[in-house]
C-alpha cells in the first residue's frame, strides 16, 4: 500500500471511486483471470451437473446444448466487461448497480449477489465431498468412517451423512487457506488454471484410449433422454429446458475477477478480460471434456447410468479399468477442492465490501481484516452460511437422489445471473450517458446487453421449477425431500431483504461508502463523478 503522496495508477483510480486501498495489491492479471478460471471449474460443474442434463434431455443436450447456452452466457460476460473496466472495485456488481441506478438497486443487486456466491461454495464444496467418498469408496478405505462403496449402497441415509461430514472438513480447509496470506491464495489459483489444463487433457486422453468401445456420432449429437418422470410431451419445453442448468451452473462465479480487481495490478483492463476471457476458455475446454465424457458412455449401461446419482461417476467405473476410473476422479476432485478455495475467496471479498458499505447485520464484524489484511471474518460468514444452506442434504430422500444439490445449485445460478444482469440492464437503460472505462464494447451493447438480461430472465424461471413430479405441490405422490427449494429460499431470504430495506435500511443505506476521506487530509483527490 503506498504512503500518501504517491498513489500508484490503482490506487488512484480506486480513490478516484471513492475507496482507499485496503486490500493488498499484489495479483497480476493472469492470477485475476485464474481465480473465475478456477471458479468455474470444468472438472467440478462439468462432472457434477452432467447427470442433470443427461437425465433431463439426453446426450443432445450435452453435446449441441452446452455451446449454444455458451454462447449466450458469453453475451452476459462481455456485458458485464465493460462496466468492471469502468468500476475496477471488491464490491463488484454490487457497486456498478449502486452507481447506475441508486442504492436501492445496489441493494437488491448485493444481496442476490451474495445469496449467489453461498451457495456456489455449498454446491461446489458439497459435491467435492462427493466424489471424495467416492474416490476414497473405489479403495474400500475404513477410516472413522466407512467409505466402502457397498456401505453406501445399502444405506443412502448413511452415505448422505458421511458426505456431510467430508463437507464439512472442505469447508474448514478452505477457510484456513483463506485466512492466510492473499498472496497463498494467488498461488493456489495459478496453480489452480495449470491442474485443470492438464488434468483435462489426461481425463479425455484416457476417456479415447482405455474405454473398449464409444458411441456412436448420432448417438452423442442425437439421443434424446427423458427421466424426469414427466411426460414425454413436456420435453422440449419443460424437461430439456431443466437440463440447461449444466452449462449455467458450470460457467458461473466469473465475477470473482470483479471482486478481486482490487487486489489486481492494472485491475482496470485485466479485471475486464479476466471475466471474459474466463468464460470463453472455460466453454470450449469445458465441451471437449463433455464430448469425452458422452462418448465413453458404454452400449448396455445406459440404464445403470442414467439411474445413478451422479451419472458422470457411473460413466468412469464402467468405462475405464479401475486405476484408470481412479485416476480420473482423482483429478476431478482435485479440481473441485481448488474450485472451492476460489469460491470462497470469491464469496469473502463480496461480504467484505457489501458490509463495509454497511449493508450486512454485524457489518462491522465482518469488514474487520485479519492481520495478514485479509477479509477473515467474511471467510467465516459465508463458510457458516454455506453449511447452513446446504443442511437439507444431511436427510436425503429414500433414492438417493441429489435433490439438495441441484436446489443449491438452482440457487447460486439465480442469485448470482440476476446479480450479473441488474447492472448490464441499467447500463443499456443509460445508453451512451455510461462512462467507459478502458475495455469497452463501443456501440455492440444495444444487442449484447438485452440478449443477457432477457435470457437470463427464461432460466431463472426454469430452474425454479419442479426437478420431478414428486416435487409438484398439491399434487398425488408429492414428497418434500423430492421439492426444489431454490425458490423457496431465494425468495424467502429476497421478502426478509426487501421488509428490512423499506421498513428500516432504506433510511441509512445510501450505497457505497466513500473511505477515501479516510486517506490524511493533505493529499488531494478528485470527486467521485456521480451519475444521474
Amino acid at each position: 500500500m503506498s504512503t500518501p503522496g504517491t498513489l500508484t495508477a490503482d490506487e488512484q483510480r480506486l480513490a478516484d471511486l471513492g475507496y482507499k486501498q485496503e486490500l493488498k495489491r499484489g495479483w497480476s492479471g493472469f492470477s485475476n483471470f485464474a481465480i473465475s478460471f478456477s471458479i468455474i471449474s470444468v472438472l467440478a460443474g462439468c462432472f457434477t451437473t452432467y447427470g442433470q442434463a443427461l437425465k433431463n434431455g439426453g446426450t443432445v443436450a450435452i453435446s449441441i446444448g452446452w455451446p449454444l447456452i455458451s454462447i449466450m452466457i458469453l453475451a452476459v460476460a462481455f456485458s458485464m466487461s465493460e462496466i468492471a473496466s469502468a468500476f475496477p472495485t471488491a464490491g463488484g456488481i454490487y457497486y456498478w448497480a449502486s452507481r447506475l441506478g441508486g442504492a436501492g438497486w445496489g441493494w437488491f443487486t448485493g444481496w442476490f449477489n451474495l445469496i449467489g456466491l453461498v451457495a456456489v461454495v455449498a454446491s461446489v464444496d458439497y459435491v467435492c465431498a462427493t466424489f471424495l467418498m467416492n474416490l476414497l469408496g473405489l479403495y474400500n478405505v475404513h477410516f472413522i468412517f466407512n467409505f466402502s462403496k457397498a456401505a453406501a449402497a445399502t444405506d443412502v441415509h448413511y452415505s448422505a451423512h458421511v458426505n456431510f461430514a467430508l463437507f464439512g472438513a472442505i469447508l474448514v480447509l478452505g477457510l484456513l487457506i483463506n485466512v492466510f496470506r492473499s498472496h497463498l491464495v494467488a498461488v493456489v489459483n495459478n496453480i489452480s488454471v495449470w491442474w485443470h489444463v492438464i488434468g483435462v487433457t489426461v481425463i479425455v486422453v484416457l476417456l479415447i484410449a482405455v474405454p473398449s468401445q464409444h458411441a456412436s456420432f448420432s448417438y452423442v449429437f442425437g439421443h434424446r433422454i427423458n427421466a424426469s418422470g414427466f411426460s414425454d410431451s413436456m420435453y422440449w419445453f419443460y424437461v430439456l429446458p431443466l437440463g440447461f442448468l449444466l452449462t449455467m451452473y458450470t460457467i458461473t462465479g466469473y465475477d470473482a475477477s470483479a471482486h478481486l480487481s482490487e487486489e489486481t495490478h492494472g485491475a482496470e483492463e485485466a479485471s475486464a478480460k479476466g471475466v471474459w476471457r474466463s468464460v470463453f476458455y472455460s466453454a470450449v475446454i469445458g465441451w471437449i471434456v463433455l464430448l469425452a465424457i458422452t462418448f465413453a458412455i458404454q452400449k448396455g449401461h445406459e440404464a445403470e447410468i442414467v439411474k445413478a446419482g451422479f451419472p458422470a461417476l457411473s460413466i468412469f467405473t464402467s468405462a475405464l479399468s479401475s486405476s484408470a476410473a481412479k485416476a480420473v476422479i482423482l483429478i476431478s476432485t482435485v479440481g473441485q477442492l481448488f474450485c472451492g478455495v476460489a469460491c470462497l475467496t470469491s464469496a469473502s471479498r463480496m461480504t467484505f465490501a457489501f458490509s463495509r458499505d454497511g449493508a450486512v447485520p454485524g457489518h462491522n464484524l465482518w469488514r474487520r481484516l485479519g492481520k495478514n489484511r485479509t477479509p477473515t471474518w467474511s471467510v467465516l460468514f459465508v463458510v457458516m452460511f454455506a453449511a447452513l444452506v446446504t443442511f437439507p442434504a444431511y436427510f436425503p430422500n429414500h433414492l438417493g437422489t441429489p435433490v439438495a444439490f441441484l436446489a443449491v445449485t438452482s440457487i447460486s445460478v439465480i442469485g448470482l445471473y440476476i446479480a450479473y444482469t441488474i447492472p448490464v440492464f441499467l447500463r443499456w437503460r443509460m445508453g451512451e450517458g455510461f462512462k467507459r472505462g478502458s475495455w469497452t464494447l463501443g456501440s455492440k451493447y444495444k444487442w449484447i446487453n438485452p440478449a443477457a438480461f432477457l435470457w437470463v430472465g427464461l432460466c431463472v424461471i426454469i430452474f425454479c421449477l419442479p426437478f420431478s413430479p414428486e416435487g409438484v405441490f398439491f399434487k398425488h405422490g408429492f414428497n418434500w425431500s423430492a421439492v426444489n427449494y431454490a425458490p423457496l429460499v431465494t425468495i424467502g431470504v429476497m421478502l426478509a431483504v426487501t421488509i428490512w430495506y423499506y421498513v428500516s435500511a432504506k433510511n441509512t443505506f445510501k450505497g457505497p461508502v466513500r473511505t477515501i476521506d479516510e486517506l490524511d487530509a493533505d493529499v488531494a483527490l478528485p470527486e467521485v463523478a456521480q451519475y444521474p
